[in-house]
C-alpha cells in the first residue's frame, strides 16, 4: 500500500502538464455534477458533493467551471448529461490486475475506448468478477502533515473507524471504511485539523511487486486508458518499490 500511495503521489505530480490537466478537470467537473443530481446540489447538506468540490479546488479547477456543474447537476442550469457507471476488469502486462472505472453518457463508446486501449498496451478485459475480488473499496482522507505527528493524527481518529494512518511525505493519508469517511472528516475537524481530501478507491488485498521494465508498461497501459474522457478512475495492483519509483522518475 505504501508503495501505491508513493507512486499516486509522484504521478499527481507529473500530471502538471496541460493536456493532462485538462483531462483531470473534465473528469472532477463530472463528478461534481453526478453528486449534485443524486445528492443534491448544496454542499452542507450532501458530504459527497462537498469532498468533490475541494477536490476540484485542490486542482485548481475556476470557481466559475465548479458551481456550473453544480448548478446543471442539481436541476438550476439546464444541459446536465445522463451519466452511468460502468466498470471494466482486466489484466495488464506482466499479470497486473487492472480495474477501471467509466462514467459515460455513451455506454457504447465506453466500451470501445477501453477495448482499444487494453488491446493495444498489452491488456486483456477479463469478465466482470475476474480481478474485482482482489480489490477492497476503501476510504481515504488526506491531511496536511505540518507540525502534526503520525501519533496525533492516530488519537484524533481512532474512535471514528480509523484503520489506518500513512505517511505521505509532506501529508498524512488516514484509511477507513468508506463508510466511516464522515466520521473520519468530523473527528479531524473537532481537532481542528483541516482536512485536504477525502475520498473513495480501491485497493488491493494481493499487490503484484514490478521491476521498472514491467511498471512502464503499466504505466503507459493507464495512460492510455485516461486519455478516454470516460475513464473516471483506472486502479491496479501493482507495488513499486522505492527504487524503483526513483528510477521512473529519472
Amino acid at each position: 500500500m505504501a508503495g501505491h500511495s508513493k507512486w499516486a503521489t509522484t504521478k499527481h505530480k507529473k500530471a502538471a502538464n496541460d493536456a493532462k490537466r485538462s483531462k483531470l478537470w473534465a473528469k472532477l467537473i463530472k463528478d461534481i455534477e453526478v453528486a449534485a443530481r443524486t445528492g443534491g446540489g448544496d454542499p452542507a447538506a450532501n458530504p459527497t458533493l462537498d469532498d468533490m468540490i475541494k477536490k476540484a479546488k485542490k486542482a485548481s479547477v475556476p470557481g466559475d467551471n465548479i458551481e456550473r456543474a453544480r448548478k446543471r447537476g442539481s436541476g438550476e442550469e439546464a444541459g446536465g448529461a445522463n451519466y452511468e457507471n460502468i466498470t471494466y476488469e482486466g489484466y495488464g502486462p506482466a499479470g497486473v490486475a487492472i480495474l477501471i472505472e467509466c462514467l459515460t453518457d455513451n455506454r457504447n463508446r465506453a466500451a470501445t475506448e477501453v477495448r482499444t486501449a487494453m488491446t493495444k498496451n498489452g491488456g486483456n478485459l477479463g469478465e466482470s468478477g475476474s480481478v474485482a475480488y482482489m480489490f477492497t473499496r476503501t476510504g481515504v482522507v488526506q491531511i496536511k502533515k505540518g507540525e502534526l505527528s503520525e501519533d496525533d493524527v492516530l488519537m484524533a481518529v481512532l474512535e471514528a473507524g480509523a484503520e489506518e494512518v500513512v505517511d505521505l511525505g509532506e501529508e498524512f493519508e488516514i484509511v477507513c471504511a468508506p463508510t466511516d469517511i464522515q466520521a473520519v472528516k468530523a473527528a479531524l475537524e473537532g481537532e481542528g485539523i483541516e482536512v485536504e481530501q477525502a475520498d473513495q478507491e480501491f485497493r488491493a488485498s494481493v499487490e503484484a511487486d514490478l521491476g521498472v521494465e514491467d511498471a512502464q508498461k503499466v504505466l503507459k497501459l493507464i495512460d492510455a486508458l485516461e486519455d478516454s474522457d470516460d475513464v473516471q478512475n483506472v486502479y491496479t495492483n501493482m507495488n513499486l518499490s522505492d527504487e524503483v519509483i526513483e528510477a521512473l522518475d529519472a
